[in-house]
């Protein structure tokens, strides 16, 4: 395990509208307000969009099992941002239900808001940590610098 410290800075609250791309608009107000490691949570509904819900089979690299959903699901979920050279690496899980069903994975792809999603971002200050792809995997992975 690796481990760093840090303190709380800003806390912002946001408000997603019907028809926002949940992982676009995180990445431009990620940007706009310069974060460099932040969590956040969140809650409401997406329409359709795409997610990971693990690998195919257990090896390294995994192979992503895709799943796609459509027709507005209620979500809940919780995330992490860390920049690299790029800008933002968002990170989000989710987990979300339409009538009897339930999906969790990782959002990746489209994300589309239906009606509203609220999310509560909570800034990380003096984390010594970034996002970087690992040559194993292949996957864009946390990094954390001794501090």
């Amino acid at each position: 395990m690796q481990y760093t410290s840090g303190k709380l800075g800003k806390v912002f609250v946001l408000k997603f509208e019907n028809e926002d791309d949940l992982l676009v608009e995180l990445d431009k107000f990620a940007r706009k307000e310069k974060l460099k490691a932040a969590v956040f949570y969140f809650l409401g509904a997406l329409k359709e969009g795409s997610v990971v819900t693990g690998p195919k089979k257990p090896v390294i690299p995994p192979e992503p099992n895709w799943v796609t959903f459509k027709n507005g699901w209620e979500v809940m979920g919780i995330g992490s941002i860390f920049t690299n050279k790029t800008g933002p690496q968002i990170h989000v899980h989710t987990s979300m239900g339409k009538k009897n069903k339930v999906i969790t994975g990782c959002v990746r792809k489209k994300s589309k808001v239906f009606l509203v999603i609220e999310a509560f971002v909570f800034e990380l200050k003096g984390i010594k940590a970034n996002k970087e792809i690992d040559p194993k995997t292949g996957l864009n992975l946390l990094k954390i610098y001794k501090s």
